[in-house]
């Protein structure tokens, strides 16, 4: 408590010393208005251990919260309890309604010209193998171009997708549309190498789309060493075969919500600067990396705003958004509201965390040429943990790239993104894989972010 009250007393006069020196200067000089709040922030942050042991308690009791499961709607509970305890302005949830695939059991065995079980994730969103396995002659193809060229040899088989990574971009284009691609040609079934640039015998799963018209057949991924094993057993001549099972099911839509929570802006509180992240994850591993992390960074960054009394001149709002995964249903749902009631507007930014919390180095943003100088300076009160750096175009944005689309400038955490796709969608998102210290630096850098552009005297969206 006495923490707390000194906080708030250095808090008090921080504040109000940075709206004096809006009402004699113009925004430029940030660091001059905003560095003690900064370091503040920062200090805050880095000397609490809050935040790790609520990600450490959401990823080991809540883990696999997969849109439509009962594990997602709890771990929403948990959420909404702690944060009414935090004491925010507001804290409510928004009903969406979610699609609901269940995995179920599965496996996959390599017949010839070896005889083992392999490794493999359904991919989110097929269709099951029928109640019995599928067994069958794999034809191994690199790519697209190479399954047109071989379609004569497609039929009746079992299509594995051998695209090695280069970016995520180009090889999640496999696990999107393969199956409807294979399928196109005859294929009974479709296998794909997983969306990654290393492996440890780690299958990775993601959604995939089927096209009307077209027939649906089961998909799932399996390993980088299995897919590479298999086309060089189909190079040297020899003939493969496997046998999988898949019970996955799409069951009707099913209830979730987005969770909201804020902290009320002192004389703009029409006007928002909004902070998230995607609360739902895959069915396997702990999603502690995608997108617990982000989670917890977007929730710490505005309880120690809270905490210690800063109170900006426009509302900061959390989302955490559900059903990222595999569908988007939380964000376009939250879209079409705040476009309902008039406050799509009033958004003045959008700063999302979901590309890991590795350890941070800036932010990626999609605005006017204008606001770049203003963020830059933001960034540069940052130098303390190393995040200084403001680029143009942001990454892990999918949950407000619907609000981008309707004129709300948008903003991504950067981090250092080496490991990201080693775990990505996998048993091995798992708590073990971050660091404390990481994770702490990332709820720094957003709370430090979210509190200037909320409380300068300049809107940054009107910035030209």
């Amino acid at each position: 408590m006495l923490k707390k009250l000194i906080y708030l007393t250095i808090a008090t006069q921080m504040t109000l010393f940075a709206l004096l020196s809006c009402t004699s200067s113009s925004d430029s000089d940030i660091q001059m208005k905003y560095q003690s709040i900064a370091d503040t922030l920062i200090d805050e942050i880095l000397t609490d251990d809050t935040m790790w042991d609520r990600l450490t308690h959401l990823v080991d009791y809540y883990p696999r919260r997969l849109s439509g499961s009962q594990m997602l709607e709890d771990a929403i509970d948990w959420m909404v309890s702690e944060m009414e305890q935090d004491g925010f302005d507001e804290v409510r949830t928004q009903d969406v309604m979610v699609p609901h695939w269940v995995r179920g059991n599965e496996f996959a065995t390599l017949i010839r010209p070896d005889q083992r079980n392999m490794p493999m994730l359904g991919l989110g969103g097929s269709i099951g193998t029928g109640g019995h396995p599928i067994r069958g002659e794999v034809i191994v193809v690199k790519d697209f171009d190479e399954l047109d060229a071989r379609s004569a040899d497609i039929p009746g088989k079992i299509v594995l997708f051998n695209y090695e990574y280069e970016t995520y971009g180009q090889a999640v284009q496999y696990r999107v549309h393969g199956a409807t691609r294979a399928a196109a040609h005859g294929a009974k079934a479709a296998l794909i190498r997983s969306v990654t640039q290393f492996s440890m015998q780690t299958p990775h799963t993601g959604g995939m789309r089927y096209q009307e018209g077209i027939p649906k057949i089961p998909i799932a991924a399996i390993t980088v060493e299995d897919a590479s094993y298999m086309h060089r057993m189909q190079n040297r001549g020899e003939t493969i075969e496997v046998e999988f099972y898949m019970e996955a099911e799409t069951l009707p839509d099913a209830l979730s919500r987005n969770i909201i929570a804020e902290i009320t802006g002192s004389e703009k509180p029409e006007e928002i600067v909004l902070i998230g992240c995607h609360i739902d994850s895959w069915d396997v591993g702990q999603g502690a990396m995608d997108d617990a992390g982000g989670c917890l960074v977007t929730w710490e960054a505005l309880r120690a705003i809270h905490n210690l009394g800063l109170i900006p001149r426009r509302t900061i709002r959390l989302v955490h958004f559900t059903n990222e995964e595999n569908g988007i249903r939380g964000a376009i749902d939250y879209r079409d509201k705040v476009i309902g009631n008039g406050e799509i507007k009033q958004h003045v930014l959008a700063l999302e965390v979901d590309f890991g919390v590795f350890t941070p180095h800036g932010f990626g943003f999609t605005g006017s040429d204008g606001a770049m100088p203003v963020l830059r300076e933001i960034a540069g009160l940052l130098s303390s943990i190393g995040v200084t750096e403001v680029r143009e175009g942001s990454s892990g944005t999918v949950d407000i790239g619907p609000l981008n689309q309707e004129g709300v400038p948008i903003m991504g955490l950067d981090v250092d993104t080496e490991r990201y796709f080693w775990y990505h969608h996998t048993h091995a998102d798992t708590i073990d894989i971050l660091t404390k210290e990481d994770v702490q630096k990332c709820a720094a850098a957003v709370a430090v972010m979210a509190f200037v552009v909320a409380d300068m005297e300049q809107r940054l969206d009107k910035i030209e």
